[in-house]
């Protein structure tokens, strides 16, 4: 027996230690190597179902963002962060539950190693997957206890929402601060233009100025009108009348009283020093002007902050939780039969590999 395994070495060394290796691996993992339980969950992100404004500071700025997808791959990629390994290992003490449990091969070996290594040993411990197809993020938490794989999971769901909340949050937040910034000066603006319209009505007297204006016109359109028609009674009465008759003379001073009425009238429209009602009137205008864009402004600011509040609340991230945590009840990690078998099937592949290219090797010596 030993004769013949001695000669099987001498002849076929390669197939020798690929027996040996798939036994000793065989030997770890069905024999060595510790059990661990794995804690499931499935989430997906929702937001609150608020109607987009029509006019909002997103719609000035151009909205931001991906989808659904875009979201859960930042969860993603928050899950497997180093912040969040931190934050697990202050509050469940990651370190020393895999530094305690597991065989040499799988545990970790340095409670204080520094965060890179750690990071790469959580990394194998806890996978997050995107499933692009159903819009869902599946995670995977391997520990040695059922408690601390389930603790882990709840935790990472729990952590995750908190920090896509405070993501949204901290847009909307910077938007509304900075709409209400600019609503204390269009406030201080609007009030100012107020003022001056205000001042410059009870300087002169008029509430509107451009509707004075309007009515004199009228008032000199009537009275040109009864200008001519008294200038067409007096040439009538010319043709047959005597200059110095009494209802001729009586005409002519309606004519003459009515062309200093009208003077009267246009000289308060438009005179040359300055104070006319065309000049007040444009300088109303012009402050009306500025007053009615100042509230438009500040009215449209007010609906901005308005809507802006309800885009904050649409910024909220609901980690809607469609697998909830499970709590192991046995271990499924690791999968021995899997593992042996694939390593297996791998060192008999290349032993016969490595069988092939000796025969090859030694026909060509021939």
């Amino acid at each position: 027996m030993q004769r013949s395994f001695r000669h099987f070495v001498k002849t076929s060394p390669h197939w020798a230690v690929a027996i040996i290796a798939i036994a000793l691996v065989s030997f770890y993992w069905f024999v060595w190597a510790e059990e661990r339980y794995v804690s499931r969950a499935t989430v997906v992100l929702e937001s609150p179902q608020v109607a987009t404004p029509e006019f909002s500071l997103s719609s000035i700025m151009g909205s931001g963002g991906g989808g659904n997808t875009h979201d859960l791959l930042l969860l993603r990629e928050h899950l497997l962060s180093v912040d969040m390994l931190r934050l697990i290992d202050e509050q469940l003490n990651f370190r020393e539950h895999y530094a305690e449990h597991g065989d040499i091969f799988a545990k970790l070996h340095n409670r204080d190693a520094p965060i890179e290594d750690l990071h790469q040993y959580y990394l194998r411990r806890v996978e997050v997957e995107l499933d692009e197809y159903a819009g869902v993020l599946n995670i995977r938490v391997q520990a040695y206890t059922p408690e601390f794989a389930h603790e882990v999971a709840t935790l990472l769901l729990e952590a995750g929402e908190d920090h896509m909340n405070e993501m949204g949050h901290r847009l909307a937040d910077e938007q509304v601060k900075f709409l209400e910034q600019q609503m204390v000066r269009l406030e201080e603006r609007f009030e100012e233009t107020r003022a001056k319209l205000l001042e410059f009505q009870n300087e002169y007297g008029l509430v509107s100025p451009t509707a004075t204006v309007e009515n004199i016109n009228q008032v000199v359109a009537t009275l040109e009108a009864d200008l001519a028609r008294l200038q067409a009674q007096r040439s009538a009465l010319a043709s047959f009348q005597s200059s110095q008759s009494s209802e001729l003379r009586q005409v002519e001073r309606n004519i003459t009283a009515l062309r200093d009425q009208i003077i009267e009238q246009r000289d308060r429209i438009a005179q040359a020093s300055g104070d006319s009602l065309n000049s007040v009137s444009a300088q109303y205008e012009t402050l009306e002007l500025q007053a009615q864009f100042a509230q438009e402004t500040y009215s449209s600011a007010l609906a901005a902050l308005e809507n802006t509040r309800l885009e904050a609340a649409r910024q909220l991230k609901q980690v809607s939780v469609l697998q909830s945590p499970l709590f192991p009840e046995y271990p499924t990690e690791p999968n021995r039969l899997y593992n042996s078998s694939v390593f297996a099937i791998i060192t008999i592949f290349l032993a016969f590999i490595f069988s092939m290219l000796m025969m090859i090797i030694k026909d060509h010596r021939d």
